[in-house]
């Protein structure tokens, strides 16, 4: 019998003065079997940098043709096309054409380091896409089913916590 995802619930709180963008999010987000506590952390974290009311976790992992996270416009077309890891080359290019941004964030340095060095030249094709790292040590003590986050970014730095801990993570942009 298959494992089957576990559901949590994020009350995310963002203030993001490098947007002027100040907002509560109520999220349900499912976890993958296979999904790790950090891999986890990284997709709130991508959300609170993207944040919009019409930015939304799709089916994950389990969909081929759907990023991780999207923001639809209301005519049906994608605006933003966020995915996470070594991501495909294919699959960057396929999602360049569908979309009007396309957005990866990497978070294992080692493997990262070596995909970006592999992909830098051909990704480097496509005007809508951007990729960034992010490193956030300790951020797996966050993970809980029902958390209540808050997140501040300032300056490109994002803070984010709950009532015990709180981490700094760091985002570099690759391209």
């Amino acid at each position: 019998m298959a494992i089957s995802a576990t559901i949590n619930k994020v009350s995310l709180s963002i203030s993001d003065m490098d947007r002027q963008y100040y907002q509560q999010h109520e999220l349900t987000m499912a976890m993958h079997p296979s999904e790790n506590d950090f891999r986890f952390i990284v997709r709130v974290v991508a959300f609170a940098l993207n944040a919009h009311e019409d930015l939304v976790f799709t089916k994950g992992l389990g969909a081929d043709d759907e990023p991780e996270v999207w923001q639809k416009m209301l005519t049906g077309e994608i605006r933003t096309w966020i995915d996470f890891g070594q991501v495909d080359e294919k699959r960057i290019r396929k999602a360049c054409g569908r979309s009007g941004q396309v957005i990866i964030y990497t978070y294992q340095d080692r493997k990262s380091k070596l995909w970006w060095e592999q992909n830098r030249e051909k990704l480097a094709r496509h005007d809508n896409l951007k990729v960034y790292h992010i490193e956030a040590e300790g951020a797996e003590a966050l993970v809980s089913r029902n958390m209540q986050l808050n997140c501040t970014i300032d300056d490109g730095t994002v803070y984010l916590g709950d009532a015990d801990n709180s981490v700094s993570v760091t985002v570099t942009a690759l391209v």
